[in-house]
């Protein structure tokens, strides 16, 4: 029984291996060689395929020939269906190139034959382009749009396509003169490093321009062509950037837009070719693809072999077109900065040796007229991302939280010399006047500035309502409608002891920008909480735009930080209301009136209001100290900040009135 159950089962394994057998009409292998065939030509490389009716070689160096012009790019090839006829099949083979930002989708068809129990490739031009002849390769042509302009209020033209001239060794015209001596003599004259430059012009080959400097032709140009001229091979080439009016305008917010280095065409994987300009920080880069533009591009046949001279004399033109996209010029990114306002933020902050910013603002809409940061941030934009504790500008914080819980500017405060809280002493500002010490109006408290007020007011008002005030201010909050990188300020909503003792005056793990700084004098003038805004066409922003930067971001170990910033919270469901902002209003005009911040008094126009702020920072003793002052002024608010740089009122005060007086 046994014996026989195995035959029977032996008979009829014998019956399935030879059905299968029998339908085996060689579809896997072909299916097989399609997709060894798609692979070979996605990796542009069929060495090692097996080829019918070409050399195997040959038939790789005409593939690699044919799409030389699309290098770097390799395609996506996908095999289709097979359709099988006896010892023959065909498939199709689904071509995707990336050109660029673009796509080109063809399809072209493959013949297999079997040989044996192999499939081999029947070798045609038409395998890599359906339209393609024998002898025909492919050429690519890009046309790049120039960049657009970065426009200011009023589409004043902020940056824009600029006249300069490239200053260089040209090695073709340098004749029998030693490259080393001239290019010595032309760093010399332009101000670069001579060694490096001489090091350079000597690596480079026979027929290279060697650039030394790009200099603007603004009509401030020192070196001139004829010093130039001097110089075997030196030459000068015109040429047009875009550019800033000048070179450290609005720098640190715009950014910068130069030639795409290798490292960026690398990292773009193929969105970049060598030529193309590309932004570096700020809008430049964050809003780059939006000022960039997209190539054209178009894809021909030509004549292998003919030169480009060949094919610009014959009549007609032998090349065919295969694909093409039209060049899209880039969209000009509109922005609110106003190009006076900004240059004289810039102008009142040249002598300022530390890191400083001033921020302007216009109230009514929350434009931002001028973000400056000064020659000592180096190239950082302190007035949008800067990190620092506010100091005594935090009262109208403060003071917006004591009027929500019953208080009015009349309401009396204690103003002591002194105050300590569990162990820590807190006092005024050196030279505090004796006169406005003991029980004094929160208006004249907040006039003078007298910490010792704020913060023995402290249990009426809890850590959470600081936080809520600040918010209501538009501090501390996102910020939708910017369109540009900022921080916009962390209070912390959790604290006692000495810690909420520190917030009431700016201190402790309270801090903002001065962009937040200007905003909280911007919500006071409007009575109403402003959200800021820098651009208005926020097209291609990255998704970065409008982000809270964490503390590291900071160029300086003074610009506070303790920690990362919380995240922004969104905006505020307690908005400062047109009362509560009357009584602030109140109290900063005092600070003009009877206050700290006098000197502003003689500024023309609409009365000016103000708060002036010093923040400690660091383990010196005495302790090192950061100076800020706010103002409001008709429909413009001023935050000015000085890092390391004194009392508020001295420092930030004078560069404050300039601004305002100059600004009118």
């Amino acid at each position: 029984m046994g014996k026989t159950k195995n035959l029977v089962l032996g008979l009829a394994a014998l019956m399935i291996a030879g059905s299968l057998t029998a339908c085996d009409d060689g579809r896997s292998g072909a299916e097989g060689a399609a997709k060894q065939l798609a692979s070979s030509l996605a990796a542009l490389d069929v060495g090692s395929l097996a080829v019918d009716g070409k050399d195997a070689a040959a038939a790789n160096e005409q593939l690699k020939a044919v799409f030389a012009a699309l290098d770097p790019a390799k395609p996506s090839v996908e095999s289709g269906a097979v359709k099988l006829d006896g010892d023959k099949a065909s498939v199709p083979l689904n071509f995707t190139w990336k050109i660029g930002t673009a796509e080109w989708k063809y399809t072209s068809q493959a013949a297999l034959k079997k040989s044996g129990d192999k499939w081999a490739v029947q070798w045609t031009t038409t395998l890599l382009e359906p339209d393609l002849k024998d002898g025909e390769v492919l050429d690519k042509t890009v046309t790049s749009p120039s960049r657009a302009d970065i426009l200011g209020a009023g589409d004043a033209k902020l940056v824009s396509y600029r006249p300069v001239v490239h200053v260089g060794i040209d090695k073709t015209t340098i004749g029998s003169a030693d490259p080393a001596v001239s290019a010595a003599k032309l760093a010399q004259l332009v101000g670069v490093d001579e060694a490096a430059y001489v090091k350079q012009v000597q690596a480079s080959g026979p027929q290279a321009f060697v650039s030394a400097i790009t200099l603007r032709e603004d009509g401030n140009r020192t070196v001139t062509d004829q010093q130039i001229a001097s110089i075997p091979g030196a030459r000068g080439i015109p040429d047009f950037l875009p550019l800033a009016p000048t070179r450290t305008f609005a720098r640190a917010v715009l950014g910068t837009a130069a030639e795409a280095s290798a490292e960026q065409i690398q990292k773009a994987g193929g969105a970049l070719k060598v030529g193309d300009t590309v932004g570096t920080g700020g809008l430049q880069e964050q809003y780059d693809a939006q000022l960039r533009g997209q190539d054209g591009v178009s894809i021909k046949t030509r004549p292998q072999g003919m030169t480009d001279d060949q094919i610009k004399a014959a009549r007609p033109d032998p090349r065919r077109l295969l694909f093409a996209v039209n060049v899209k010029p880039g969209d000009p990114l509109k922005t609110t900065l106003d190009p006076r306002l900004q240059q004289l933020a810039e102008d009142t902050l040249g002598g300022v040796g530390p890191a400083s910013a001033i921020v302007a603002l216009r109230p009514s809409t929350g434009a931002v007229l001028a973000a400056a940061s000064g020659p000592g941030s180096n190239g950082y934009n302190t007035a949008m991302l800067g990190q620092y504790a506010p100091g005594s500008t935090f009262k109208i914080v403060d003071s917006l939280a004591l009027i929500r819980n019953g208080m009015t500017p009349d309401s009396k405060v204690d103003c002591t010399p002194t105050i300590t809280v569990d162990g820590r002493t807190f006092k005024n500002a050196e030279g505090y006047p004796a006169s406005s010490l003991g029980s004094v109006a929160l208006r004249d408290a907040f006039a003078h500035s007298c910490n010792t007020a704020f913060i023995s007011s402290r249990d009426k008002v809890s850590q959470a309502q600081l936080e809520s005030a600040a918010t209501s201010l538009g501090v501390a909050v996102q910020a939708p409608k910017l369109g540009a990188d900022a921080f916009l300020g962390s209070v912390p909503g959790n604290a006692d002891g000495t810690e909420h003792a520190a917030s009431m005056i700016g201190q402790g793990k309270v801090l903002l920008s001065p962009l937040a700084a200007a905003i909280m004098a911007a919500s006071v003038a409007h009575g109403a909480p402003v959200s800021p805004q820098l651009v208005l066409n926020p097209g291609s922003a990255s998704p970065s735009a409008g982000a809270t930067p964490t503390a590291s971001g900071a160029p300086s170990s003074s610009a506070s930080p303790v920690a990362p910033a919380s995240p922004a919270a969104p905006a505020s469901d307690k908005p400062v209301t047109p009362a509560e902002a009357a009584a602030l209003s109140d109290m900063m005009r005092a600070v003009v009136t009877s206050g700290h911040a006098g000197f502003l008094a003689s500024v023309p126009g609409a009365p000016v209001g103000a708060k002036t702020g010093t923040a400690e920072f660091g383990n010196d003793n005495p302790p090192k100290t950061h100076a800020w002052i706010v103002a409001v002024h008709g429909d413009l608010a001023v935050a000015v900040f000085v890092e390391d740089g004194g009392l508020g009122a001295t420092t930030s005060g004078p560069l404050l009135k300039s601004f305002l007086t100059a600004a009118g």
